[in-house]
């Protein structure tokens, strides 16, 4: 551990974590906003592009495979900095590599850059914040997840301004300025505390085998996958969506689509770390699940562009408790998981989120381009998450009933 580092306590550590969040909002959300520009400027067809994003999270799924042989290893300092300075690298190169090779192969090399970035910070930082000594661990990884909400936002926000005031023409210059936050974050990763996840038994101990017997694992898997399929097949074509599909300008587009859903999406977040105490977080899920299934329909059956914006938004705000809120009874379900648990939940929630954008980009260029029929297709997630979350919600109810039962009955022992 650095030698200032005494200096600093978990409070700092919890906000690189944050910062952590908000450099993987970065990569995932600015190379949405320019899919129409490299369709035109680049000349890449949109089913080509669609595949940028299933090099992003296939790479985030590579990462996961592997994250459970090395992180504990090479340590989750190590990782935490080489997971933002890969994010840095990735979007900068962004304004070099398609000029110096071919267009598709440059933007796919900077990708993957990017890509393995975010798989690393997917990995650790949730488990960084869990090891954290704070009181309230589920609270914590609400406000946690809300900071790549809240970091989607500022990246959709300051694009879109400054794409209108300058022109999209200079998108090359803000790829680089993006590229600054998680170089900064790399530097205070070197100098925060770390803690370690609470060490069990070697009886207790999770191994691969004992995870994947047991069934609730696979149903957590199962509403990680959903969760990052529903989220990111709306958030990374919602751009594209509202430019293309409704008719609006971009400024309105951006605005309207992928920063409303983000908004919407950290507020849901924010609310569940702030309520956790007052509402079953089971029943939570299930709600968010029903409601996502609702904005699909809204986002693509009216004729109507208005209605069709405010679905895309709702979606937000539903699908925002399902990736956390997953993450949350996984860890009181299986509390020593450690770090395979949490890399093989992320490798389900990045398995959704590389098939939900390619769902949406292959039904969309199969029907001539149309993006409401490609979002549509999508839908078979969100309905998959109801399934899931009412197995959740119905074993949660089982042992609430059976833990009733065992309780000794007052008017036998008045």
């Amino acid at each position: 551990m650095p030698r200032n580092s005494s200096r600093l306590n978990y409070r700092h550590t919890i906000l690189a974590a944050y910062g952590g969040y908000v450099a993987q909002a970065i990569v995932l959300n600015f190379i949405p906003l320019l899919y129409v520009t490299f369709q035109s400027e680049l000349g890449i067809p949109l089913s080509r592009l669609s595949l940028l994003s299933l090099v992003c999270f296939g790479v985030q799924l590579l990462i996961d495979l592997l994250s459970g042989a090395f992180v504990d290893r090479i340590g989750y300092r190590a990782c935490a900095v080489a997971g933002n300075l890969f994010c840095a690298v990735g979007l900068c190169s962004l304004a070099f590599f398609p000029l110096l090779l071919s267009p598709t192969a440059g933007l796919f090399l900077s990708t993957c850059l990017y890509g393995m970035g975010a798989g690393l910070l997917e990995v650790i930082v949730s488990p960084i914040v869990e090891a954290c000594p704070t009181k309230r661990k589920e609270s914590a990884m609400g406000f946690l997840h809300s900071a790549y909400c809240w970091g989607s936002v500022f990246v959709v926000l300051l694009s879109t301004l400054l794409f209108s005031v300058f022109g999209i023409g200079h998108w090359k210059i803000l790829a680089c300025l993006w590229g600054i936050p998680p170089a900064l974050n790399a530097v205070l990763f070197l100098f925060v505390p770390l803690y370690k996840l609470p060490e069990p038994e070697e009886k207790n101990r999770s191994s691969f085998r004992s995870l994947v017997s047991r069934r609730i694992f696979w149903l957590f898997m199962l509403l990680m996958l959903c969760a990052g399929a529903t989220e990111a097949a709306v958030a990374q074509w919602a751009s594209a969506f509202a430019e293309q599909g409704l008719n609006v300008s971009k400024t309105i587009g951006d605005l309207a689509g992928p920063m409303a859903f983000a908004v919407l999406m950290g507020f849901c977040r924010v609310f569940y770390a702030k309520n956790l105490g007052r509402i079953s977080l089971e029943k939570f899920l299930f709600i968010g699940a029903i409601g996502c299934v609702f904005s699909y329909l809204l986002t693509t059956l009216p004729p109507v562009p208005g209605l069709n914006l405010v679905g895309c938004a709702l979606c937000g705000l539903f699908v925002g408790i399902l990736w956390p809120g997953t993450y949350s009874l996984a860890s009181k379900a299986m509390p020593y998981g450690g770090t395979l648990m949490f890399a093989l939940l992320a490798l389900a929630g990045d398995i959704g989120c590389m098939t939900g954008p390619v769902l949406v980009g292959m039904v969309s260029d199969l029907a001539d381009n149309a993006l409401k029929i490609g979002i549509l297709a999508a839908i078979v997630f969100p309905l998959l998450a109801v399934f899931g979350s009412a197995c959740v919600l119905k074993k949660e109810k089982s042992l609430q009933k059976s833990l009733r039962r065992s309780l000794p009955d007052e008017s036998e022992e008045r």
